[in-house]
């Protein structure tokens, strides 16, 4: 597996960014989404290195997909479609920033694509095959979202961030588009060998040529 991703270019984001690390505009969209967002911003100002638990619902949603499926998912959107928004990695899950709106609709767009394949017969399964279930968090549920700048701290809590926010007004996938890269992901899955790469930890995705 390649350790750079490069999506379309189509100019939204100019200039790539360390996937590890936030800048200040998209520590400043992070923290917009709190209740407080000032004491979020003075917390992080102190703590640089500490993860923080932010709600969902106005800024972000947020689909969560156990680690390797949902790198098979980043891998596609980056590889075949517009790219992503931020992404973080947290304790076995990929945590993949979406759309507000994105939790309530996903789960209707999977269940439309047999994605579960309930009540079907033994053997049976949904044209998407069998695969782990997204968890999809909106208004009224929150996340940990890792911090700002990496560190041991950090490294303990098993929050990171595997492309970081970096502007103000960052381009979010909507239900559609996470719908497509789990589609793909889900079908691309058979294809795959039961030997996974060297470093699956390695990928760094290129902002600079996000949708």
């Amino acid at each position: 597996m390649s350790s750079t991703r490069n999506a379309p270019d189509t100019g939204r984001v100019t200039g790539a960014t360390d996937a590890t690390g936030a800048t200040p505009d998209g520590v400043a969209w992070l923290a917009s989404a709190g209740t407080y967002p000032r004491s979020a911003l003075s917390l992080w100002e102190e703590r640089p290195e500490a993860p923080i638990v932010l709600p969902c619902g106005s800024v972000f949603d947020v689909v969560s997909a156990p680690s390797t499926f949902g790198r098979r998912m980043l891998d596609r959107m980056w590889d075949e479609g517009p790219g992503s928004g931020p992404v973080a990695g947290f304790r076995g899950r990929m945590l993949l920033f979406a759309a507000p709106g994105t939790a309530q609709r996903l789960p209707v767009l999977l269940g439309w694509e047999e994605w579960d394949a309930r009540g079907r017969g033994p053997g049976e399964a949904g044209r998407t095959g069998a695969v782990p279930p997204l968890l999809c968090h909106g208004t009224g549920d929150a996340v940990t979202v890792p911090a700002p700048v990496p560190g041991a701290r950090a490294d303990r809590s098993g929050s990171r961030w595997l492309v970081a926010p970096d502007t103000r007004h960052p381009w979010l996938p909507g239900p559609e588009v996470l719908l497509w890269a789990a589609v793909r992901a889900a079908r691309a899955a058979v294809r795959i060998s039961i030997f996974p790469p060297a470093d699956q930890g390695a990928n760094v995705y290129d902002v600079s040529r996000r949708r």
